[in-house]
């Protein structure tokens, strides 16, 4: 298959996969829209120029990362040149999510092309309309034989599962993470599983607590708080914590205004099983801000809690709503034994502006990425890996690092054969102490 060796071919697939989305753009924004009312400044921000910008880079570097890497070669093979080629694994199934539904399919799909394997793709059928105008895009722009788009619900999912790929890449919830994980072990399939976990969002005493409050709403309440790396809860200092929950009361009524259900900066839940499942969150919880709520339109208001305990349903699994637990704590024994009940996270932030004590949470915990005094940005850099770890995620990509995601790694040593060093070959008589030396020193 042409696009597995040529390089040029990927190329010029992406080149019109670029311009595809370019002349289509004002449609896939309608699409965001219409499935979950995704107001077009976000969806241009997260799902349309992001697409633009890693075509345009993965374009531009594709020549670069397909080539082979020249590595220092090892004295014990002198004389020889050493390289590791970029391959492609073949067959990729990529399986995307609702709450992104055109980037989260077309950013591994981009990297899966670039690498030079043949690809599936299976968006979500929760964003029908969104799903509907990938396949258009993907259909008009790709041989079947190459790229495909296939549609449909669980039941394809799991048709799909069932088949033997080189490689598999999903995005979505630990519960589902699990299942593809079984599938691809029936094959010995290597995998790549961007989840999710309960993301902290530490508040020190001595943050910048306004500027604090703008960016937390900021990436809590993007895509009404169904995003992956969203802040999860907060956990303020007990000496900050009034302060604090008024600014971002404060925050929250600027950005979408005291009634943000007519803000057109405000999107949806994803459907009413969400919706019943985030409103079942509420219950039993102490409402400090929003919690207007309306099933007819899948609303629920930027909502802040206060002090959930740990046995709450809404600290028990990732929210993914627009519900912000805010939690205090005292000393740093209180952020142990909270941040450490739950797996590690997807990301985790901390605002601070005492670089020891920023310094000191972002080594002590682990978690697939994160910022100090941001939330939600470091996703932006294309140089930075994205991914989790233990239960929220294995793996990682963007940029190169997405490449060389989809690309087996295959060393190769070159040796040469004006010089042939004697004494690797049997028999082996008197040579133990040589070998001991060359392997001690020169390997």
């Amino acid at each position: 298959m042409i696009f597995k060796s040529d390089i040029n071919y990927r190329k010029q697939a992406l080149v019109k996969l670029l311009i595809s989305i370019q002349s289509q753009e004002e449609a896939i924004l309608k699409a965001l829209y219409d499935d979950f009312k995704k107001p077009a400044f976000e969806s241009v921000f997260s799902e349309t120029s992001y697409i633009l910008a890693e075509l345009n880079h993965t374009i531009n570097n594709i020549h670069k990362w397909a080539k082979p890497t020249l590595v220092l070669p090892s004295l014990l093979n002198f004389p020889s040149t050493d390289f590791i080629y970029k391959e492609p694994y073949g067959k990729v199934l990529i399986i995307a999510p609702w709450n992104y539904p055109f980037q989260l399919v077309l950013s591994p799909m981009i990297a899966a092309i670039a690498a030079g394997n043949q690809v599936v793709v299976k968006p979500s059928e929760l964003t029908p309309n969104t799903s509907r105008i990938v396949a258009k895009i993907i259909s008009e722009t790709f041989d079947k034989n190459h790229v495909e788009c296939i549609e449909g619900g669980v039941e394809v999912t799991q048709h799909l599962l069932a088949q033997r790929w080189d490689y598999i890449f999903f995005t979505g919830s630990v519960v589902v993470g699990k299942i593809v994980a079984k599938a691809a072990a029936e094959n010995l399939t290597p995998v790549t599983l961007e989840l999710g976990g309960k993301n902290p969002c530490i508040v020190d005493a001595k943050a910048n607590l306004k500027l604090a409050a703008k960016r937390i709403v900021w990436g809590k309440f993007l895509n009404a708080g169904q995003t992956c790396i969203a802040s999860d809860y907060i956990l303020v200092h007990q000496k900050a914590k009034a302060k604090f929950i008024d600014y971002l009361k404060e925050e929250i009524t600027i950005a979408y205004t005291e009634n943000p259900e007519t803000s057109p900066d405000f999107p949806r839940i994803i459907n009413e099983k969400n919706w019943k499942r985030l409103v079942a969150l509420l219950e039993n919880e102490t409402i400090l801000f929003g919690g207007k709520i309306n099933a007819q339109d899948c609303y629920i208001a930027p909502t802040l809690l206060d002090e959930s305990g740990q046995e709450s349903l809404v600290m028990q699994e990732e929210i993914f709503g627009p519900l912000l637990p805010v939690l205090s704590f005292e000393t740093e024994e209180d952020l142990q034994r909270i941040v450490s009940k739950y797996e590690k996270p997807l990301s985790l932030y901390v605002f601070s502006e005492n670089n020891a004590f920023a310094k000191k949470i972002i080594q002590q915990y682990s978690f697939g990425g994160g910022c100090i005094n941001d939330t939600v940005v470091h996703f932006a850099n294309k140089r930075l890996p994205f991914g989790g770890v233990g239960h929220s995620g294995i793996g990682a990509y963007h940029g190169r690092f997405a490449f060389d995601t989809f690309s087996h790694h295959k060393s190769i040593v070159k040796k040469a054969n004006w010089l042939d060093l004697p004494f690797r070959y049997a028999p082996y008589k008197g040579k133990i102490n040589l070998i001991k030396y060359i392997l001690k020193w020169f390997s």
